[in-house]
């Protein structure tokens, strides 16, 4: 069967706008879509993204072309990965005719682990936020992971005589590679679970909770350790332009959390 030959429709986004107003951001927000990631060489992870693309628009135009924003997602070819943000970025770029853009995707993120005593194996979910910007000339790539672990507060343990209390933590990694930097979501998560007073895990057996609850308490933590910690490992990294690493402790013995950051830009 013969489809019917499409009428004449107006381009009225294309046309002039009288105020002559240029646009900073304009596109789409919250679009939903299933992708895949593979971070670095593991196997593809099926996921389901929440999706914002932005251009600048000028201000001799109307409007931009909005299913051209999702069609950028749609025909992204072969899984997406911190090494593909920068092409992505650039088929936003050169399909909406834009000098400015922006593409950021926001997943969960699972990752296989072993509990440290049994080791029965289970998944763990993380947050993952990545970002690609084309602005002033200039192109960069942000990667978040939010990593929940385990503090264990170290007056707490100074002061009792019977333990110390101890509560879950997010940390919250945000870095900005150089350009061909080399870096997994695997390492930040790792990174960040290394600093903790423990790491968290999907599943564990009654031999497990004993190692996790005294490693725990052989590593205190205030929530300004947690961020230094990670700081400090990420100063030095040339990898890296810049960065920022948050912490918030969900007090178990307040109605309140404990919070810290650090925020750096590298030369």
């Amino acid at each position: 069967m013969n489809r019917p030959e499409a009428p004449a429709i107006p381009d009225v986004q294309s046309h002039p706008d009288a105020r002559e107003l240029a646009i900073d951001r304009v596109g789409i927000r919250g679009l939903r879509y299933p992708l895949s990631f593979a971070d670095g060489e593991s196997e593809p992870f099926s996921t389901i993204a929440s999706c914002n693309l932005y251009v600048a628009l000028p201000a001799e135009r109307k409007g931009t072309h909005m299913s051209r924003l999702v069609s950028v997602i749609d025909d992204a070819a072969g899984p997406l990965s911190l090494a593909s943000l920068p092409a992505l970025l650039q088929t936003l770029l050169t399909r909406l005719e834009a000098e400015s853009g922006c593409v950021e995707i926001a997943f969960p993120w699972f990752l296989r682990k072993t509990a440290p005593v049994s080791g029965a194996q289970s998944m763990m979910d993380y947050e993952v936020r990545l970002s690609a910007e084309a602005l002033d000339g200039k192109r960069s790539v942000a990667v978040t992971v939010v990593v929940p672990v385990m503090s264990l507060c170290p007056s707490s343990k100074a002061m009792a005589d019977y333990g110390a209390h101890n509560q879950r933590s997010h940390l919250t990694l945000s870095v900005k590679p150089r350009a061909g930097a080399t870096l997994t979501l695997a390492e930040l998560i790792a990174l960040a679970e290394e600093e903790a007073s423990c790491e968290l895990y999907g599943m564990l057996k009654r031999s497990d909770e004993k190692y996790v609850t005294e490693r725990a308490y052989e590593r205190p933590r205030f929530v300004e350790d947690l961020v230094r910690g990670i700081a400090a490992r990420l100063v030095d990294d040339p990898r890296f332009e810049g960065f920022s690493i948050s912490a918030e402790n969900f007090e178990s013995i307040h109605n309140h959390s404990a919070y810290a950051e650090i925020a750096r830009e590298k030369a």
